[in-house]
């Protein structure tokens, strides 16, 4: 997808019109449908940070804290040019936090590494898994309350994903897991610190720039153990300025309309989103197996969120934690 495409994504949101979500005296008006296409973009994007990062580390072109290094400096530099022109006409003020930064260094260093030991069925199980344990979590003790059909959904989309990964499949690393862990949980942190977002683009522009010198550093290091092919720094940099950097903002601009429960469920989607981004472009066979987790991944994630929409979710008041 290319970058017009996703400015123009980010440009809807702030522009709709509907019901509206009312966040610290400013209202952000989206409707349903529109929320639906901007989360479904921004779940491709995520498929494609694991579909390039398989194409560049899993065949040698490039090192882990290479890779790493240039997504996170491309994303910055991309970011930082849509913000300067975007202030130009008045835009938002917010320009990320340094707990986000250290969320996404964490997530992109851990992610980088892990893919190396970790196969892309199981390291992306592990990763999405992750994150919507540590978002569930979060969201129960935060107070809500998943109803029984919400359970099954749950439940029905993580047996399609271990069904999926599993079976007949080698089993990856301890130390890849481990660290494909650290990344999901990374990226759950991330996700619910820029819930709150009122400039979403201006704060994850902010975020990628605190970790710049980082990223030069990795960089750095990289390349002096090892000289990456041009392949490898084209997958990197399409990681870090597309599939990251912009995929991140539409993100932070959907992640005000869902709950915490419904922004760890549609996470969910993206392992079998990647395993066909497989097939597509990494030549992986289609199999009877891929398709069934497929169809059960969709229709928990699709029970979920329908029972959450007709009210079965009980919320603590908000004094109450």
């Amino acid at each position: 997808m290319s970058g017009q495409a996703y400015t123009l994504a980010i440009a809807t949101c702030e522009e709709m019109h509907g019901p509206t979500v009312s966040l610290r005296g400013s209202e952000v008006s989206c409707t349903p449908m529109k929320v639906t296409i901007l989360t479904i973009i921004a779940m491709l994007a995520f498929a494609a940070n694991s579909v390039l990062a398989r194409l560049a580390l899993s065949g040698g072109g490039i090192d882990p804290l290479s890779y790493t290094g240039m997504r996170l400096v491309s994303g910055a530099a991309v970011l930082a040019v849509l913000v300067f022109f975007r202030r130009q006409r008045g835009a938002g003020k917010g320009m990320g936090s340094w707990s986000g930064a250290v969320a996404l260094l964490l997530y992109a260093v851990a992610f980088s590494i892990a893919y190396v030991m970790v196969g892309a069925g199981p390291g992306a199980l592990i990763l999405f898994a992750s994150v919507q344990m540590g978002m569930l979590a979060w969201a129960v003790f935060k107070g809500e309350r998943p109803g029984l059909l919400e359970w099954l959904g749950i439940t029905i989309a993580f047996f399609a994903l271990a069904y999926l990964v599993s079976p007949g499949l080698v089993a990856p690393s301890l130390s890849g897991a481990v660290l494909m862990v650290v990344a999901g949980l990374s990226w759950a942190a991330y996700s619910l610190l820029g819930k709150g977002s009122l400039s979403p683009l201006a704060d994850t522009a902010g975020n990628f720039i605190r970790c710049l010198p980082v990223g030069i550093l990795l960089i750095v290091i990289g390349m002096l153990v090892f000289k990456p092919n041009m392949a490898g720094v084209v997958y990197a940099v399409a990681s870090g300025a597309i599939a990251s950097g912009l995929g991140y903002t539409i993100w932070y601009s959907v992640l005000p309309q869902l709950s915490r429960s419904r922004a760890a469920l549609v996470q969910l989607t993206v392992p079998s989103i990647t395993a066909f981004g497989g097939v597509v472009f990494i030549n992986e066979v289609l199999t009877a197996r891929l398709v069934i987790a497929t169809i059960g991944v969709v229709g928990g994630v699709a029970l979920a969120i329908m029972a959450a929409r007709h009210g079965k979710t009980k919320v603590a008041p908000e004094g109450s934690h």
